[in-house]
């Protein structure tokens, strides 16, 4: 039985749009809080976004490299991108391995869903898992500058204990993989034609 969070629950009680951008809206919302009173909450809305843990046959994870403008930093990280209107996670999945590497796959799973900073945001990214990947070629976005790097996850587990691995999502694909393979955490594999799109909830 899920437990009653009534009691920690704020209600929108009206708000603005301070900024609307490409496909980012910053917004200044006031709630009411459980107490009665009345407080501010500033967010980010996002589109979501997905990311691939796309596995290799011989077991090495296909990553890319790629600079990260509001941190000033190039990370590495697993494939991913932001998702476009009305796609779902999965065509979004396909379609972002493919851009940024050029493999397609013939195995999906789907993993999970993680909000990846929900104190300002209501970004969710989904998780999903690839195998049986065909080499082609890349087709990045416009502007897009991505390097691939392919590593074993013990290279990677290396990378995340010497706090060589900032990415958020990375971390837990990473994590997930690892609980995959030891059968803690079941993925459940199928064809890319036969791959579900998981059931869709509100942020």
């Amino acid at each position: 039985m899920a437990p009653d969070d009534t009691h920690l629950i704020e209600h929108r009680t009206g708000g603005q749009t301070l900024l609307s951008g490409g496909f980012l809206e910053v917004r200044r919302d006031t709630v009411r809080l459980p107490d009665g009173s009345s407080a501010t909450r500033e967010y980010i809305q996002h589109p979501g976004a997905v990311a691939v843990v796309p596995i290799l046959d011989d077991g090495r994870l296909v990553m890319v490299r790629q600079y990260r403008y509001p941190i000033a930093k190039v990370l590495l990280e697993f494939p991913a991108g932001k998702r476009d209107p009305g796609e779902t996670t999965l065509a979004c999945a396909m379609r972002e391995l493919a851009e940024e590497t050029g493999y397609t796959a013939r195995e999906w799973a789907y993993g999970g869903r993680i909000h990846n900073a929900a104190a300002y945001t209501t970004e969710s990214i989904w998780i999903w898992f690839a195998r049986g990947l065909v080499a082609g070629a890349k087709r990045p976005d416009v502007g897009e500058f991505v390097e691939t790097v392919l590593l074993d996850e013990a290279s990677l587990e290396a990378l995340d204990v010497a706090d060589d691995l900032p990415d958020v999502k990375t971390v837990i694909g990473l994590r997930w993989l690892q609980m995959g393979l030891d059968g803690r955490r079941p993925l459940g594999w199928r064809s890319a034609e036969e791959a579900r799109e998981p059931v869709m909830a509100a942020p």
